[in-house]
Formats: C-alpha cells, structure tokens, sequence
C-alpha cells in the first residue's frame, strides 16, 4: 500500500487536488488555442489566462469531490480508489472547504481578465463552469449523483472548453474547433467512465446514481469502447469536413492505446489496475489533444 502523507502537509493537498486528473484541463485548452490560431488571429496571453483558469476550475471541483463525496459516505473504508484527503483525515472538511473557495475565486479573477476579452458568453461559461463544478457532488441536485456526470463532462470539457477557448484566443470559432472538441469531450468522458466502472459498488451504497450504477458494468465498458469510436470518427472528419490538414489522422496513432485501456477495463477488477488505467486514460486524452492541436496549428487557415 502507498504511504499516505502526513495530515496537513503539502503532499495532503497534492493529494486533494488530484494531479492524474489535470490532464483533462490542459487538453481542451491546447485544441482551442490551435483551433483560434488557424484564424490568422492569436492573443498568447489569453490562451495562458485560459489554461489557467482552466486548471484552478479542475483543482477546485477536485476538492469539491473531495468533501462532498466524505460527506455522502461515498468514501468509506471499502473504497478501491485512490484515497481522500478528507475521509483519511488528512485534512479537515472545513480546511478542503476553504481551498475550494480559494480555487474558484482564483479562477473567477483570471475569468475577468478573459470577460474584457469575451464578453458575455466568456462570463456565462466561467460562472456555469463553477457552479457546475460544486455541483457535480454537491448542493440539492448533484449531477454526479443523478447520472449526468458524463454529460456535464462531455460538455464542458469538450465543447465547451475547447469552443470557449478557441473564442478569447482569436474571437471566432471554427468548424475545425466544434469538430476537434468531439474526441476530447468523449476522451475527458472515458477518464470518468473508468472512475465509475472502479467504484461503481461503493456509489449503489451511497446511492450516487451514475450510469453504472444505473445500468451495470458492462454498461461502462461499452461507453468506454462507444467514446473510443466517437473520437475517431471526428478525427477522420477533420480533413473532409472541416478542412483541417491530413495530418490531423496522426492523432489516431496514440488513441489506438486506447483499446488497451478498454481491455483493461473490462477485464480487471483490482483498485490498483484501474487507478492505473484511469491515469492512463488522462493521457491518453493530452496525447490525443496535443496530437490534435499540433496538426491543427500546422494546416491550413481557417
């Protein structure tokens, strides 16, 4: 067993913040900005400003997770994932509180900086993106617990961030954008798919009512393999639809690494290969993406 950390330490808060998962921010980020590039107009700064915010928005729903999934018992003693900051003790509930507070407003000030770009579409999206960000565990109707955790994530990791970021990059979104934000939502989707399928018994004892606790395993697995297709078909769709250069099909080398994964998924069931497999799931997203954004900024204008 790893040894956890001391309890206050700065590694309980490494812990709590979840840097597996980071991935997922950066990806959306990377597609975005090399989507916007291709307009022939680029602000650098507010591509760092979104990477930015991107991450404290992650680290904050992270440590939402955290005290909100304690608080709903969904991080008993027979969880098979990595531990919680919270459940192990390690940091207080009102400790977590606060540095989710300070992560979103964080992330809320370098929001204003992206609004004087954007406008309101920019702040909608900041505001929907941390409201959703508690809301995924917490507040009256967590989404996480009511089976729509793959929507929002599919959603905001994909659509969302990679059109929104394409917008205050260049202040246009291309056809290649809304095409290429397909294979990361549905990677981004794959990441918490793996999470469900690992701890889809400890959510059916705290009633947390994903779509494997509604419909089974083999439901996950086959989600998995369907996000797998999905991202695909969009990445060969790139250079017939959306005039993105050929060299986009690249992308596809690294997300063949992903039928490994899948057959991780269906076959194992031990809380160490899947805590395995979902960090690997979370690179296969950045390679894919990077991959994406790479060969997007390389082709033709948009």
């Amino acid at each position: 067993m790893t040894a956890l950390p001391a309890p206050r330490s700065l590694g309980a808060w490494v812990l709590a913040a979840r840097p597996a998962t980071l991935p997922v921010a950066v990806a959306p980020v990377a597609v975005g900005a090399a989507a916007g590039a291709t307009t022939g107009v680029f602000s650098g700064l507010a591509a760092v400003a979104a990477l930015l915010g991107a991450l404290l928005i992650q680290i904050g729903t992270n440590l939402a997770n955290d005290v909100f999934d304690h608080d709903k018992g969904a991080d008993d003693e027979r969880r098979i994932g990595p531990p919680r900051a919270v459940s192990k003790g390690l940091l207080s509930a009102r400790a977590v509180w606060t540095g989710m507070i300070a992560a979103f407003a964080l992330a809320a000030l370098v929001g204003i900086y992206l609004v004087t770009i954007g406008g309101a579409p920019i702040l909608a999206i900041g505001v929907l993106s941390i409201v959703s960000g508690v809301a995924y565990t917490g507040g009256p109707y967590p989404l996480g617990y009511n089976g729509l955790g793959d929507v929002f994530v599919f959603a905001f990791f994909g659509v969302v961030a990679v059109a929104g970021t394409s917008f205050v990059v260049s202040g246009s979104i291309p056809l290649s954008a809304w095409l290429a934000a397909i294979p990361v939502g549905a990677l981004a989707t794959c990441v918490l798919i793996v999470n469900n399928v690992r701890d889809h018994e400890g959510d059916a004892r705290a009633k947390k009512r994903t779509l494997v606790v509604r419909f089974g395993r083999a439901f996950g697995v086959l989600e998995y393999a369907a996000m797998l297709a999905l991202s695909a078909a969009a990445i060969v769709l790139l250079p017939l639809v959306a005039g993105a250069t050929p060299l986009v099909l690249v992308a596809l080398v690294p997300l063949a690494w992903g039928l490994s994964l899948w057959r991780t998924l269906r076959d194992e069931r031990e809380g160490p290969v899947l805590n395995r497999c979902l960090a690997s799931s979370a690179k296969l997203m950045l390679l894919v993406s990077l991959s994406l954004a790479l060969a997007i900024s390389l082709g033709p204008a948009a």
